[in-house]
């Protein structure tokens, strides 16, 4: 059984996965759904079907205080329907702090061009927040 992790945006998903140890984790892709979580969670489906997922880690953007922001407060609904769709699996939120700035240090370490970067940030930060949950659980 493997871990998925998820970076839920306005627009776009980032997506990670586990090893089957839970161990590593790899970048898997970027959702766009334009905000159509009907459309996102069919693609959850096929990605949970496929990869035989048992735990959804989902980041919680908190500002640097550690609060609530506006946007925690849909990522929590979108928790909620998460937990509605897959009640067999085991869901948790991690503290995403951070995530997207590691995850553009990282990009500018690895010389990749502004224009890739839209593209990549987002499974990045999906990294960042199902390696946290991992190291968090060891």
């Amino acid at each position: 059984m493997r871990i998925l992790g998820i970076d839920y945006g306005d627009a776009r998903v980032g997506v990670a996965i586990s090893d089957t140890l839970g161990i590593t984790a790899q970048g898997l892709e970027t959702i766009h759904y334009q905000g159509k979580d009907k459309m996102l969670l069919k693609r959850l489906d096929e990605i949970i079907e496929k990869y035989e997922v048992d735990t959804i880690v989902l980041g919680m953007p908190l500002n640097l205080k550690g609060e609530e922001t506006a946007r925690a407060e849909i990522t929590k609904k979108f928790f909620h329907k998460l937990k509605c769709k897959y009640p067999k699996l085991n869901i948790k939120i991690v503290d995403e702090r951070l995530t997207t700035v590691q995850a553009h240090k990282t990009m500018n370490e690895l010389k990749i061009k502004n224009i890739e970067k839209k593209n990549i940030v987002d499974i990045l930060s999906a990294v960042y927040i199902l390696e946290t949950y991992m190291n968090k659980n060891k």
